[in-house]
């Protein structure tokens, strides 16, 4: 299938694996047979950008600049539409999203419609500690008339420590401590759980636990970017 030849702009880098889990995903979503029909993409692995979260909870360097440079580059370079691999960098960009020239594939938006199609009843929300303590998800999730289950502020810690480990390449010892986490949760309640870091997917995938009860935000950012990729314009 021919894409409608837009380009995307991808602002990755926060962090490094997340951002090649979502060009995988994208590339084994798009509806192409050959090279040609792939969608073309433009990657900035915006590395040096200060972490989110640190910056949210009072002990680092404000990322705001870097996350709108980031971006105002892609779409000096050609993007027609952006995608961040990003939860927590939303945050920023939901405080200059309306002035951007070129449409933001919103992750947390689409994130919440794959959770209402997956289950509608609500699910677990599993993010890092900046994602959970902006209400985020919470606010965007209000909009569409989605219940989130928030885990425990101890828990909230411990999942914020694994998308750490993911970061540093321990995507096992990840996994092994996100399935601790996930049984506990379904101890209270047996919903779907919400990977709302771009860490998480990865963690989950490393747990051992049934496919279909993990809900990853890198998929449902790649779905909505091949959307739109693919939509008649």
């Amino acid at each position: 299938m021919k894409n409608n030849g837009l380009t995307l702009g991808v602002l990755g880098g926060m962090g490094p694996a997340a951002t090649a889990e979502f060009l995988r995903l994208l590339a084994e979503k798009a509806p192409a047979d050959v090279d040609q029909e792939h969608p073309r993409m433009i990657v900035y692995s915006h590395t040096i950008t200060p972490d989110r979260t640190t910056f949210i909870l009072g002990k680092g360097p404000d990322p705001h600049n870097y996350i709108r440079e980031g971006l105002e580059t892609l779409i000096g370079w050609g993007a027609d539409r952006l995608a961040v691999t990003c939860n927590t960098a939303h945050y920023f960009i939901d405080k200059f999203r309306d002035e951007l020239p070129v449409p933001v594939i919103h992750i947390i938006e689409e994130t919440i419609k794959k959770s209402q199609a997956v289950c509608p009843k609500g699910a677990w929300l599993t993010a890092t500690l900046g994602t959970m303590r902006t209400g985020l998800y919470q606010k965007h999730s209000a909009y569409f008339g989605y219940d989130f289950k928030l885990p425990s502020e101890e828990m909230q810690v411990e999942i914020h420590d694994i998308t750490d480990q993911v970061k540093a390449g321990k995507h096992r010892e990840a996994g092994l401590r996100f399935r601790k986490v996930v049984e506990r949760l379904w101890e209270i309640e047996k919903l779907p759980v919400v990977g709302a870091c771009t860490e998480i997917p990865i963690a989950y995938r490393h747990t051992g636990l049934p496919e279909e009860m993990g809900i990853s935000c890198l998929e449902a950012l790649a779905e909505g970017c091949i959307r739109e990729l693919y939509r008649p314009l």
